[in-house]
């Protein structure tokens, strides 16, 4: 679509640099040229360059074929103009150049033939039909030969187009090039994705089994006298259940996710209902010394209960709690339309490489296989949201930022049930 753009804009210089040339040559030259047919091809040309206008405006695409068509239709008019102001004795013949180089870098291999070959037979035909006017193309009095002028002009304008226009088309086609390559990395980042919630969902069916008959041993081991006569065992015993217990509430949840069914009813809580519980749950389960939570939301929307969504902000704060086991923060507030999560740390931030990389997988400080994968997975999750997840350091650590839609967090028809309330 650009480049059609590109094209477009080209077309308009060469309409009024024909009206400028058709002026000075017929007027200033005193060289008489049937204006009447060059003018209704400068009009039919406007024309075309109008609808164009419209065709740009209206697609979103625009096929190599289009461009070809608009190719052979420029070198159709300046065939045309040239035949009716003296053929190849006008030195304006260069300009078929320009279209043969833009054909060569916007169309296709076979297309770009067809623009070469069509541009040699229109130099063929005009001269066998050289057309009502002969210009003088005398080259022995040097500069003062208005053919030697016209050529050096044609010399000047083409040199100029192409380095402007190809400059411009070569950004474009860099600028879709990595497009590309980041839909490419998508892809493959999402591809990732897919195989590590099979492997997630594999060994949480694997886990299942073990942690059940854990969970039964403890149990029996809390009515044994060794246990029950002595507190600080007995004690550990109990943590040791109660984090077994919320083992199998993690695996519960990863086989739930893997297997609920679409038609089933979201779940829906307020906006800060669900940060609060999940502020509570992170804090009780996390051996945290300090944790400041600030939850400055004004509203307070119905919002879809997504066990993604909770699971990255609990990932980003273990995270942040790995960097600095003494002290983390979390701030959510709504910001023009967006839920805003901010969370900070006073750990040594990160290094520029990870800034650079964030979201990547397997980027990590710890030099550890396996590890950098937290980050990667909150970044996919905020993008599936449509969202970002982005990172900054501060002057006591890093904070990592989610920003996340509102209206991608809400029902359709929350309005109906607030009404219902």
């Amino acid at each position: 679509m650009r480049n059609l753009q590109q094209l477009i804009q080209l077309r308009w210089i060469a309409v009024v640099g024909q009206i400028l040339a058709i002026t000075y040559v017929h007027f200033v030259l005193a060289i008489a040229l049937p204006l009447q047919p060059m003018l209704l091809v400068l009009a039919m040309l406007v024309a075309y360059n109008l609808v164009s206008q419209i065709v740009v405006n209206d697609r979103l695409r625009v096929t190599n074929r289009a461009l070809l068509l608009t190719l052979l239709i420029d070198v159709a008019t300046l065939t045309a103009q040239l035949h009716f102001s003296g053929g190849l004795t006008n030195p304006f013949v260069l300009l078929f150049l320009l279209h043969v180089v833009l054909g060569a870098i916007l169309l296709r291999t076979v297309a770009s033939w067809i623009i070469a070959v069509a541009t040699t037979l229109c130099v063929l035909w005009l001269a066998l039909y050289p057309g009502p006017v002969t210009l003088p193309a005398d080259l022995s009095q040097g500069l003062v030969s208005l053919y030697v002028q016209g050529l050096l002009v044609c010399f000047a304008v083409v040199a100029t187009l192409l380095v402007v226009f190809i400059t411009r088309i070569g950004r474009i086609l860099r600028e879709r090039d990595a497009r590309l390559a980041a839909m490419r990395q998508r892809v493959a980042e999402e591809e990732h994705i897919v195989r590590m919630g099979l492997l997630a969902s594999g060994a949480a069916h694997e886990l299942g089994t073990p942690l059940s008959t854990l969970s039964v041993i403890l149990g029996d081991w809390k009515h044994l006298p060794s246990f029950t006569s002595d507190p600080e065992l007995l004690q550990d015993v109990v943590e040791m259940q109660a984090q077994v217990l919320r083992c199998k509430a993690i695996v519960s949840g990863i086989l739930q996710s893997a297997g609920d069914p679409r038609g089933e009813a979201p779940e829906q809580v307020r906006l800060r209902d669900f940060f609060d519980d999940l502020a509570d749950e992170w804090r009780t389960t996390r051996p945290t010394r300090r944790f400041d939570y600030r939850n400055q939301c004004a509203d307070n929307p119905l919002i879809v209960s997504d066990p993604g969504l909770m699971q990255m902000i609990a990932n980003v704060l273990d995270n942040a709690l790995e960097a600095s086991p003494q002290h983390v923060a979390m701030t959510v507030a709504l910001a023009n339309g967006d839920v805003v999560v901010d969370v900070a740390d006073d750990g040594p931030g990160f290094a520029p490489a990870m800034l650079e990389q964030l979201g990547k997988p397997y980027q990590s400080s710890k030099n550890e296989p396996g590890h950098g994968l937290g980050l990667f997975l909150s970044v996919n999750v905020a993008r599936s949201l449509g969202g970002t997840l982005t990172a900054r350091n501060s002057t006591h650590g890093a904070v990592v930022t989610v920003k996340l839609p509102l209206s991608t967090l809400t029902l359709e028809d929350e309005s109906e049930g607030d009404d219902g309330e």
